[in-house]
């Protein structure tokens, strides 16, 4: 993974992309954390201009993790993670909590929403469509498949879907979907109880997206903290009037929010 430093002093940070994302989509959390936080910002292998690697993607990107907090001697991290990097810093604290401090998890789960009931033995098949679902068979392709997912589930506002699908269209198309399909094959659940160190779900809430189904803020904070059970230490706070991508929609209330949680983890 590609690292960026940012801050000189206060609690050691790891800044986690999501899916096809950079170090961009921290661009107004980094201003507003540097001064009290040193920040390690991460890129994972294949996405925005990074160089892509073989699988297993996801053991390599918390291999990376841990290697990352040794040699650069990062004494009890919080990690914050969006979307697969949210999973990824779940996954990483059910095996190192004693390296962490604490999680933060902006939209990201131990699981992928919508499917937890289906059987382990069914998630190869499920990870495989997905793949091929996902896999865009030219840049060009790949770019509008980015600006729809914006448009549609990424960011509320125009201008930002198209400045944020820019941003993702850099990144390497197979390993995107390779990515994503591994997500899917995850259910890490049984071993939430094992995230023994404070951890907040960001979840994000626009009424437009959920009005057909009915589905109000409460219940979608209902909803993530049943997919959450087991973590002894957990909060999950809601920013209204964001999609998947609550930094980048509502900048001020995502900082609000780890500012909050920022101050019980010191």
């Amino acid at each position: 993974m590609h690292v960026e430093r940012h801050g000189k002093q206060g609690t050691p940070m790891i800044l986690i992309p999501g899916l096809a994302s950079g170090a961009w989509v921290w661009q107004d959390t980094v201003r507003q954390l540097e001064k009290d936080h040193v920040l390690y910002v991460v890129t994972l292998a294949g996405f925005d201009g990074q160089a892509a690697t073989e699988g297993p993607l996801l053991e390599k990107a918390r291999a990376s993790l841990l290697d990352l907090i040794q040699t650069q001697k990062i004494d009890k991290p919080v990690l914050l993670g969006h979307s697969i990097g949210a999973t990824l810093a779940i996954w990483f604290a059910q095996q190192h909590s004693e390296l962490i401090r604490g999680v933060i998890a902006a939209d990201g789960l131990p699981v992928f929403p919508g499917t937890e009931n289906t059987p382990a033995d069914q998630r190869p098949a499920l990870a495989a469509r997905f793949k091929t679902q996902m896999t865009a068979p030219t840049p060009e392709i790949f770019a509008a498949m980015q600006l729809q997912y914006m448009r549609t589930m990424g960011v509320i506002d125009e201008k930002l879907a198209q400045s944020a699908a820019r941003h993702t269209s850099k990144s390497d198309p197979v390993a995107t979907a390779n990515y994503a399909s591994e997500i899917v094959t995850m259910d890490l659940r049984k071993d939430m109880h094992k995230v023994l160190v404070p951890l907040l779900e960001i979840s994000p809430y626009y009424a437009t997206d959920f009005a057909s189904r009915n589905i109000s803020l409460e219940a979608k904070n209902a909803y993530y903290l049943s997919l959450l059970h087991g973590a002894p230490q957990l909060q999950v706070v809601a920013i209204n009037h964001s999609r998947h991508f609550p930094m980048l929609d509502q900048p001020q209330a995502f900082a609000e929010a780890l500012n909050q949680f920022l101050k019980t983890v010191k």
